[in-house]
């Protein structure tokens, strides 16, 4: 709102100051409307300057300025070589719309290519050596929520990043017409604000984009690239990827497999065995953590908790699974008293 009364403003007077000054010895109502062309033209380029990242607008500058002296130094060959008149003028204004139009476009072209971190350095030496302690965050990883809790904790320090490209993504995710993406979506958001409202976490909201890469997990590489950040997600293709980039990851899910208990083959556990598994007679069952426990000659067992002994333990990259058998198989009543006839 600020900002339109500040357009606005600007408007108004820039149409009374070419109305009073009348430049060209022009109507006033003639020089107003022209001036407020002008304050239109003005603000439309101000919108497109707050559209481009901070690389590109550098970019743009410094090609902009170099096109400026190269028109400069143009004019001076000009001015030796030919004699004063209209046709000078109008050539040394020629070479300067030129150059400054050219260098303008290829500055905000090719500023992507720009290493803002390298001029950072430059600029600031006494800077202590080591890397910043920058994390990008995945929509699966803010979806999760899990990120929350471990900032609630205090593990996780240092500044998280969310691009603004992520949250266009969380925002369609939230505007779905299907009711669970929805709630997914919603959930992300609420993690968002709740990390946001956090004191002890440096939440930054990025407009940094990459309109030539369409892919959102090939931009998180590049941004984590840009500003030498570690990427912090659950999603496991993401996590490839990334790697095959020299981009080091930090997976959430990775982090909870780390942290369940470790069981050793030879164990005692109990465990509520839920469902039939996929070979004959057994059955499975799930630990607090989620974690699967296989249990052979458990099938007759279903809905109802035993004491098992753990024979292996499978690490996969879905997580941990335990495989585990009942030291006695329950007999039936009807085989015991057939047992105690003979």
């Amino acid at each position: 709102m600020d900002l339109i009364f500040v357009r606005v403003a600007f408007c108004l007077v820039l149409c009374v100051v070419c109305f009073v000054l009348r430049p060209f010895g022009l109507n006033p109502w003639i020089a107003a409307a022209l001036g407020a062309v002008a304050a239109c033209l003005v603000i439309l380029f101000e919108r497109r300057v707050r559209a481009l990242s901070l690389r590109k607008l550098f970019g743009a500058v410094i090609g902009s300025v170099l096109g400026i002296i190269g028109a400069f130094l143009v004019s001076l060959v000009l001015r030796n070589s030919m004699p004063p008149g209209p046709t000078q003028g109008a050539l040394q204004v020629f070479v300067l719309l030129l150059m400054g139009y050219v260098g303008l476009v290829i500055g905000t072209y090719k500023g992507d290519l720009l290493n803002l971190a390298a001029l950072g350095d430059l600029f600031a030496p006494e800077r202590a050596p080591g890397k910043r302690n920058v994390k990008v965050l995945d929509t699966s990883a803010i979806i999760d929520g899990r990120i929350a809790d471990m900032a609630d904790t205090g593990f996780l320090e240092g500044v998280l990043v969310v691009p603004e490209f992520i949250l266009r993504e969380l925002q369609v995710i939230a505007d779905s017409q299907d009711g669970s993406r929805r709630q997914r979506g919603r959930r992300g958001l609420d993690v968002l604000q709740r990390m946001q409202a956090n004191t002890q976490l440096t939440v930054q909201i990025v407009s940094d984009d990459y309109p030539n890469i369409r892919e959102v997990d090939l931009k998180l590489i590049e941004l984590a690239k840009v500003l030498e950040a570690k990427i912090l997600t659950n999603d496991f293709n993401l996590n490839k990827v990334a790697h095959l980039h020299n981009v080091q990851v930090l997976n959430i899910n990775d982090l909870a497999n780390s942290l369940k208990p470790v069981v050793l083959p030879g164990e005692k556990m109990h465990v509520m065995i839920l469902k039939e598994g996929k070979e004959y007679n057994q059955g499975v069952g799930y630990l607090d953590d989620g974690t699967m426990v296989v249990v052979d000659h458990a099938r007759r067992m279903i809905g109802r908790s035993v004491e098992i002994s753990v024979t292996s333990v499978l690490q996969t990259a879905s997580g941990k699974m335990i495989f585990g058998k009942i030291e006695e198989p329950p007999r039936l009543e009807g085989t015991r008293g057939i047992e105690l006839a003979h």
